[in-house]
């Protein structure tokens, strides 16, 4: 237990300082500052700063895990509620999502086992709308446009009028109905 709040405490450092400082400020040294702990004992959790942002990416990936969650239970429209969700809520969320995807763009990034926890993460929304549809086509563009979204709202582009936004929803959610054969 002790290993876990420990281990939570350094990843909380570490998405601290990229929220607060950017991906140049993350060392194993300011990390470990920030969290409280020796550098021996940063290193005992997570060897190198490789480590550390994969041990975020695991983490965020815990978070994606409980939306699939509650995307699937009954009665949840998938279509609508990926779409809804496909704008980060805070801009503190935002900034946290960018460093993590700068960071991990960087020479000390993403390993592979981090690459295929990010694809899984996308491959099981694809896999989610696929079903809920029924067309594969249109889930991915349903989710291509989620993610076009959520991207753009990230790297601080300009969003659509709310107004243009609900009718983007309703064109797509109204397809969504029809290839399902909803009333």
């Amino acid at each position: 237990m002790a290993t876990t709040r420990t281990r939570d405490r350094i990843l909380d450092a570490l998405q601290r300082i990229l929220l607060r400082h950017g991906t140049a400020a993350v060392t194993l040294e300011s990390v470990a500052a920030e969290a409280g702990v020796s550098k021996g004992g940063l290193l005992y959790h997570f060897r190198s700063k490789q480590a550390l942002l994969q041990g975020l990416t695991v983490r965020l990936s815990e978070d994606a895990e409980a939306e699939f969650a509650q995307a699937e239970q009954e009665g949840v429209d998938v279509a609508r509620y990926f779409l809804e969700t496909s704008l980060p809520g805070s801009d503190e969320e935002m900034a946290l999502y960018w460093s993590v995807i700068a960071a991990l763009r960087t020479a000390e990034g993403l390993t592979d086992d981090g690459a295929r926890v990010l694809a899984r993460v996308f491959g099981r929304w694809s896999e989610l709308l696929t079903d809920y549809i029924g067309d594969p086509v249109l889930a991915e563009t349903v989710r291509l446009v989620g993610d076009g979204l959520y991207l753009s709202a990230l790297a601080g582009l300009p969003q659509p009028e709310p107004h243009v936004l609900r009718e983007i929803f309703d064109r797509l959610l109204t397809k969504v109905s029809q290839v399902r054969g909803d009333p």
